[in-house]
């Protein structure tokens, strides 16, 4: 048995980090379907590499959810490590991050940030690039699911 069978007395709340984490929602939908879905929007600015907040939603009450938060890429860990700081300082305490791809980098920067915090990946790769993207990757998750660029 898995955490995330039986959850049907479990408050839990999906955070998709925007725009990627959003392709990671219907999946998580489909395993907990009584799930409330907030949204954290950031970017990562392309010269500084830093994400850049745009948008919070979040479901109250926050302090009683198990929140996961949902990104395919982890690759310098600064969105996941921001994303998870907004929904701290908004009161969440019960956190958890899954994603499909990781750096190491990101891992570790992530870790060292939320100790506290429970880290799932579908597979690690081997290192970021210059441009600070997952080598070798897919590319960028979210041009990939949407269709851009």
């Amino acid at each position: 048995m898995n955490e995330f069978e039986n959850m049907e007395n479990v408050t839990i709340f999906k955070h998709p980090i925007l725009r990627a984490g959003l392709g990671m929602v219907s999946g998580m939908q489909a395993l907990v379907p009584s799930a409330k879905v907030g949204h954290i929007g950031l970017y990562r600015d392309e010269s500084t590499h830093e994400p850049v907040e745009y948008y919070c939603k979040l479901p109250d009450p926050i302090d009683e959810r198990q929140i996961v938060v949902v990104d395919p890429m982890l690759a310098t860990g600064g969105s996941a490590a921001d994303a998870i700081s907004m929904i701290k300082k908004h009161g969440g305490q019960k956190i958890k991050f899954m994603c499909i791809i990781a750096a190491p980098e990101g891992l570790k920067k992530l870790h060292e940030a939320h100790p506290d915090v429970q880290i799932y990946v579908g597979h690690l790769d081997r290192c970021l690039n210059d441009a600070a993207y997952i080598c070798p990757g897919l590319g960028d998750a979210g041009d990939r699911i949407f269709g851009t660029k």
